[in-house]
């Protein structure tokens, strides 16, 4: 594995581990807490996070993971046959798919949508308790996703 590869991978499988981490502590607490909230409050507060959530340091961590995912994915093409090139392809698309493309294909526009729910709405209870319990599954994924792509690059790396 040359110096650059390996620093990529490197740096993918960090950027991995952390979004895992980010998804997962999402899922199992803070939509834990929204849910006990009463529905306008979950929803006004899930609003502003989601608002909040567009920050510079995470979108540099969020898409630049996505970035170094599609590179190493098309890496793995170019080091085909290595030890390391299977991995460095399931890694690569594992996080594209399963995080990336769940993001969104899934909850961006689940987000949009509950941006424009007002809470004083009849239908806000059924609309906020949908919202959450699908977007909280999803989420599981999303995290599973970034777990084991950051295991597969990890793996990658021994294995050069």
């Amino acid at each position: 594995m040359s110096p650059l590869l390996l620093n990529l991978t490197t740096l993918a499988a960090l950027g991995c581990a952390v979004l895992a981490g980010v998804f997962v502590a999402f899922s199992t607490l803070v939509m834990r807490a929204l849910g006990r909230l009463p529905a306008p409050q979950g929803i006004l507060a899930m609003q502003e996070i989601n608002r909040a959530a567009l920050t510079p340091a995470f979108m540099v961590l969020f898409l630049g993971t996505t970035l170094l995912c599609g590179l190493l994915t098309v890496w793995s093409f170019l080091v085909w046959g290595s030890g390391s090139a299977l991995l460095l392809l399931a890694g690569g698309v594992t996080f594209l798919v399963g995080a990336f493309g769940l993001t969104a294909g899934y909850h961006v526009p689940r987000n949009n949508a509950l941006d424009a729910l007002d809470p004083s709405r009849a239908d806000a209870v059924s609309r906020w308790t949908s919202y959450r319990r699908g977007w909280t599954r999803w989420n599981h994924v999303r995290g599973c996703a970034s777990l084991a792509a950051a295991v597969l690059f990890t793996v990658a790396l021994v294995l050069r």
